[in-house]
């Protein structure tokens, strides 16, 4: 947000904070979400890459499509094993995943 609205906001009477403060979220959980989003930004653009559809991603792991778009989606409940696994399922070497998590914002 550009300082200016910032200001501007602030004078109004609005708090201005980021996403952590305003969920009071700790480093910790902040770093996983980063980490989870940046892993999963990395899968889709593999995937999109190597043209493979998210209903063949599913077969390739034993999973379903719905569980595909929900990890694309960046829902909550998918963990960084699924992620991961998705992952190496679209031939990512672990060099790789060790490169985009290091990568990360966060870290």
């Amino acid at each position: 947000m550009k300082q200016t609205k910032r200001e501007k906001l602030a004078n109004l009477g609005y708090r201005v904070t980021d996403t952590q403060a305003f969920l009071g979220l700790s480093d910790e959980e902040m770093a996983l979400i980063d980490l989870k989003i940046s892993l999963i930004e990395k899968l889709k653009e593999i995937r999109r890459y190597k043209k493979i559809t998210q209903h063949q991603l599913a077969r390739l792991i034993h999973s379903s499509q719905p569980r595909i778009a929900m990890l694309e989606q960046g829902r909550p409940d998918v963990s960084l094993d699924l992620i991961c696994r998705a992952l190496f399922a679209l031939g990512v070497s672990r060099r790789e995943l060790g490169r985009a998590i290091t990568s990360n914002k966060a870290a």
